[in-house]
């Protein structure tokens, strides 16, 4: 039997909790209250703190122990992450909370496949969630007023929490798709060639689409360890440009992780390796004055990567290469790497673009399954999208 998880810190919003629960009960689903507070419960729970701290990998002192308010808390979001992803009876999970209970339950949420109803009623709900949210699904829904005890208002709120996480846990989405699932990564300066890509794939797959903007790549790769892609065509990886040299849409140290976590069938290339992104021109750090920039648009700068800075990103990212042991084809484009970078384009630069390969070519170390492969084309070339299909499909079909 599936169950709605009812999460919250029993010892401050205990009333809130058995309120919010009693309403999912009400409405038909079933409800599990879980208790993720540090002090005493002040309302009966079906899950105990002690119980979701024990899932803490130093153990439940580690985090029930603590002192520190603030270390307790990021002890208990670890702990509840752990516990959840243990748990196979989960329909959907809500939790109620102020900035600390946001900050456990949210934790826990993210570690949660996609398309698993969450809701999250928070006292921070009506500001910047992206802390709390990430490239999740999770649905923040504003309390109004603070969680110090129920009131006319905040009954209303609960309810209808409760009336939203009912629905959606009896009424999951039917998955009709029958073609499988493909991650491909795009950028203005690459669209030519992914639309290309996913105009030749389609027919037999479902072209997801992430624009690489940091949170895109996030998301795709969140897809792959989810399960829900049966591979990818990550061409634009210009997210690790931001990452290694301080632009606003940077990639987390992880990426590609998700591809050497899951061995699944990877054609990737080197799109967009040719800029940085910043915001407004005055944003632009200062030690990059003098640099070649273009104006993307007025909130949008574009930065030029030199020589130097293009080995620096060939090597991490042939060293996360190395990681992946599933079928791997890495597509160099000799012509240029972008729109911009093309011959006569505003950023090319034959010597950038020859490091980037150079050092790409020195640090991957080819395998039977991994490899390097030259193309005497730009990115955008149709016969690049060409190749990169034909690439995909050799390796998903060997």
């Amino acid at each position: 039997m599936k169950h709605i998880y009812v999460v919250g810190t029993a010892d401050t919003k205990g009333e809130e909790l058995a309120y919010l629960a009693a309403c999912i009960e009400t409405a038909g689903g079933a409800a599990v209250r879980v208790d993720v507070g540090t002090r005493a419960p002040a309302a009966a729970v079906d899950i105990s703190a002690g119980t979701v701290a024990a899932c803490h990998p130093q153990g439940a002192g580690a985090v029930l122990g603590c002192d520190d308010r603030g270390t307790a808390v990021e002890a208990m979001g670890i702990a509840f992450s752990r516990f959840l992803v243990e748990r196979r009876d989960i329909a959907g999970v809500i939790g109620i909370g102020g900035g600390g209970g946001t900050s456990i339950v949210t934790a826990g949420m993210r570690q949660l496949r996609l398309g698993l109803p969450k809701i999250m009623v928070s006292t921070l709900a009506s500001g910047d969630v992206a802390p709390y949210v990430d490239v999740s699904d999770i649905v923040m829904m504003p309390s109004v007023t603070d969680m110090a005890g129920l009131n006319r208002l905040s009954r209303v709120i609960l309810h209808n929490a409760a009336q939203a996480i009912t629905a959606m846990a009896s009424r999951p989405a039917e998955v009709t798709a029958s073609k499988p699932a493909l991650g491909l990564t795009m950028f203005g300066v690459t669209t030519p060639a992914v639309a290309a890509m996913v105009e030749r794939l389609r027919a037999d797959y479902d072209c997801l689409v992430f624009h690489a903007t940091g949170t895109g790549g996030r998301t795709m790769e969140k897809l792959a360890d989810s399960g829900l892609v049966s591979g990818v065509l990550d061409i634009t990886t210009t997210e690790v440009c931001d990452l290694l040299l301080g632009g606003v849409l940077p990639a987390t140290a992880d990426r590609f992780g998700a591809i050497a976590r899951t061995g699944l069938p990877y054609v990737g290339s080197v799109g967009a390796l040719d800029m940085v992104n910043f915001w407004a021109p005055e944003t632009v750090p200062a030690h990059y004055a003098g640099r070649l920039f273009y104006r993307h648009n007025p909130n949008v700068t574009l930065m030029r990567t030199t020589a130097a800075e293009c080995a620096q990103i060939g090597r991490w990212i042939g060293e996360k290469l190395n990681l992946c042991n599933g079928p791997v084809r890495f597509l160099i484009p000799e012509k240029g790497v972008s729109a911009l970078d093309i011959e006569g384009g505003v950023f090319f630069d034959r010597q950038a673009d020859a490091a980037l390969i150079a050092a790409l070519e020195a640090t991957v170390k080819p395998t039977a399954s991994r490899r390097i492969v030259r193309l005497p084309l730009h990115i955008n070339d149709p016969q690049f999208a060409e190749a990169a299909v034909a690439a995909y499909r050799d390796i998903a079909n060997p």
